[in-house]
């Protein structure tokens, strides 16, 4: 796909389903409690079972995926800043910060659906 910079792809939105966290947990050995036990959770201040971090950090990934050859993604970094829970709805927005001979830069942020910011600062490096 070519890239402009300051060109914006088109959103990608994804409902993250009710038994995500228990797919996730059984696929990386994560059964932290926090992410499957909704009682448990909320005693420790998170209000219910959160999304681990990097399955929605992989929500990210697919999104890139979407318009690129996984082969050439060379880098990926995110910054957490709300946590993901089972049935929200998120929309990941990507817009291209530059274009270099080699590589593309996109920029990305991902919202839920009270349009709150639950990863900033998203950076992709795409091979030309």
């Amino acid at each position: 796909m070519p890239y402009e910079t300051g060109k914006e792809i088109k959103p990608f939105e994804i409902e993250i389903d009710k038994y995500r966290p228990y797919y996730y947990a059984g696929a990386s050995g994560d059964f932290n409690p926090i992410h499957l036990d909704d009682d448990f959770a909320k005693q420790v201040g998170l209000g219910g079972a959160i999304l681990h971090g990097l399955c929605t950090m992989a929500y990210v990934y697919r999104a890139v995926m979407e318009n690129n050859d996984p082969s050439k993604i060379k880098k990926i970094k995110v910054r957490f800043r709300q946590v993901v829970r089972p049935l929200d709805k998120l929309t990941i927005k990507e817009k291209v910060s530059g274009v270099k001979k080699n590589f593309t830069s996109i920029e990305l942020v991902a919202e839920n659906q009270k349009a709150e910011q639950v990863i900033t600062n998203g950076f992709v490096m795409i091979e030309n």
